[in-house]
């Protein structure tokens, strides 16, 4: 029997998405921020929320184009955390579903730093656990701030969230 890949007919024509900076405030008020680096990487602050004050730069991600403004980037971290986001740029919404190992739900806080710098630690953490139940947050967001910032530019994201300046998150455009 043969499958096919319903994303096959979809052209993967990833500009809409690649080299974008965006802002994002959750429904439920936690205020993230990405940018899409290139079409396998992303990296991204957290402002507010569980684990506000979480920064990562070159985290791997499976990106794929769904539709006309439809991007699904997916991933998993260090943590053991798993993050599905359903970007739509043009819309400036996106939606996205995290799901968080019981011990992050536990102790927020030891992922509050810049992970690159702690990939041991979080390893150390994720495998002591507990990982279950898994804690699911599943929200919409709105796309506040969005700039093209073009791929693979290191001065994006390149700092921890309490090092930028008064009023960084609360720019619109």
């Amino acid at each position: 029997m043969t499958t096919s890949n319903p994303l096959a007919t979809v052209d993967q024509d990833l500009t809409g998405v690649v080299g974008k900076h965006l802002i994002y405030t959750y429904d439920n008020g936690w205020q993230y921020e990405m940018y899409v680096r290139n079409a396998t990487t992303i990296d991204y602050r957290i402002h507010h929320g569980m684990v506000g004050g979480r920064w990562v730069t070159g985290q791997e991600v499976d990106l794929v184009r769904l539709g006309t403004d439809d991007y699904k980037i997916s991933w998993t971290e260090p943590t053991g955390t798993s993050v599905s986001v359903t970007a739509q740029p043009a819309r400036r919404r996106l939606h996205a579903v995290i799901f968080f190992p019981q011990w992050i739900q536990q102790h927020p806080d030891r992922t509050v730093c810049y992970q690159n710098e702690h990939l041991k630690e979080m390893a150390t953490y994720r495998d002591h656990g507990p990982t279950y139940p898994i804690y699911v947050v599943s929200e919409s967001a709105d796309i506040t701030y969005l700039e093209d910032c073009g791929p693979d530019d290191d001065t994006v994201i390149a700092c921890d969230p309490k090092d930028l300046p008064a009023g960084y998150t609360a720019r619109t455009n």
